[in-house]
């Protein structure tokens, strides 16, 4: 119970459009903190990894039943590890049921209808754990900070996405959502890493270092999105991603948590296979 209540200590608050609620800000929120981390990078893995085997034994449960479905959201400033915390938190996990949906800036067509048309046809099927990489956020996000958006459209998208996920969560989907919130600094220099590695060149975009220089606007954007959008049905965790391998040990705590609140069990036993032989 006492990790359950410090995983809440990082929830956002609920929206309440009946009162006015106090000003949520991602600066109350250390990104250099690791209040799940077991004290070393070692030890976080071998966390990791105990959680994994439980969350494939989980996962392997929900896809055997069918019935419902599992959405984890990653959004985060460059550079903050979504594509990470994929591969690390989900390495034990057996990939049948289990997708990985990356959103990148939107089509033409995509653009021709409403902003939540292609988030729609990617949501998690029946037995299905379904990963977005980025997600409907940035149709909300990018925008606002590049005053594409105004201040009412804001409003209005904010409602929208609010009805959206809650008839997923009515259509059998559990929806956790996770902003992983580094440090300028931090993000500093694993984009100076990323230049410095011929390696790693292929994960540089100079258009990073445009959305540094509105670095400000953004985390602006991310505290009203957030507020607005962080729902009983839908909530918003912040999780400390300074250290790598704390982000992807608490994205792990909080799914194994989530999976484990859903009960899950394999379908009831054939009676007619007993005794079965194969020849």
């Amino acid at each position: 119970m006492a990790k359950q209540a410090q995983l809440d200590d990082f929830r956002v608050p609920y929206f309440d459009s009946s009162k006015k609620a106090d000003k949520f800000s991602l600066a109350d929120f250390d990104p250099s903190s690791k209040p799940f981390s077991t004290g070393s990078k070692d030890g976080d893995r071998k966390r990791l990894a105990e959680i994994g085997a439980k969350l494939d034994t989980l996962q392997e449960c929900l896809h055997a039943q069918q019935q419902r479905r599992v959405l984890l959201v990653l959004q985060g400033m460059d550079t903050s590890g979504k594509d990470g915390t994929i591969r690390a938190v989900f390495h034990e996990v057996d990939p049948l049921g289990l997708r990985v949906v990356p959103f990148k800036a939107p089509t033409p067509i995509e653009l021709a209808h409403d902003f939540l048309w292609r988030v729609h046809a990617q949501a998690p099927m029946a037995g299905e754990l379904t990963i977005f990489n980025r997600s409907h956020y940035e149709d909300l996000l990018v925008p606002t900070v590049l005053g594409t958006l105004s201040a009412d459209a804001f409003e209005l998208r904010c409602q929208h996405i609010r009805e959206f996920e809650q008839m997923l969560a009515d259509s059998s989907t559990t929806i956790v959502k996770c902003m992983l919130h580094i440090s300028k600094d931090e993000q500093r220099e694993r984009l100076q890493a990323r230049i410095d590695d011929p390696n790693k060149h292929w994960k540089f975009d100079v258009a990073d270092l445009d959305a540094r220089k509105q670095w400000d606007d953004y985390q602006t954007a991310y505290c009203n999105a957030l507020a607005a959008t962080s729902t009983s049905d839908a909530p918003w965790y912040v999780i400390p991603a300074d250290s790598k391998t704390h982000r992807n040990v608490m994205v792990a705590e909080l799914l194994l948590r989530t999976f484990e609140a859903l009960k899950l069990e394999y379908p009831p036993s054939d009676d007619s296979l007993k005794g079965l032989k194969v020849e």
